[in-house]
């Protein structure tokens, strides 16, 4: 990747962050204040699993591997300390801002 590449995913993902939001009202504000340890990737991880999108969407859009979207999901878990039995999207969209 190059930095010309980078710039136009960083736009790419302000463009989309902007539509979501008019979607899913205040859930990265939510998500941010819920869990503030979470980094950029980590939320547009929850982001695309918000929307229910395949692992194999997910992989395209944030150009890693199936094993790649697997191994961050799980980590993404641990660091939420979402409980086993409880499915990650559920999880997910029970989540919005306080305001």
């Amino acid at each position: 990747r190059t930095l010309s590449d980078d710039d136009n995913m960083d736009k790419e993902w302000e463009s989309f962050t902007r539509h979501f939001d008019k979607v899913h009202s205040d859930f990265i504000i939510g998500l941010k204040d819920k869990h503030p340890t979470v980094t950029g990737n980590e939320v547009k991880l929850c982001a695309y699993l918000r929307m229910n999108l395949s692992t194999k969407e997910i992989a395209q859009l944030m150009n890693i591997s199936v094993r790649g979207v697997e191994i961050s999901r799980y980590r993404l878990r641990k660091k939420l300390l979402i409980p086993s039995e409880m499915n990650l999207f559920d999880y997910l969209i029970t989540i919005q801002s306080k305001n």
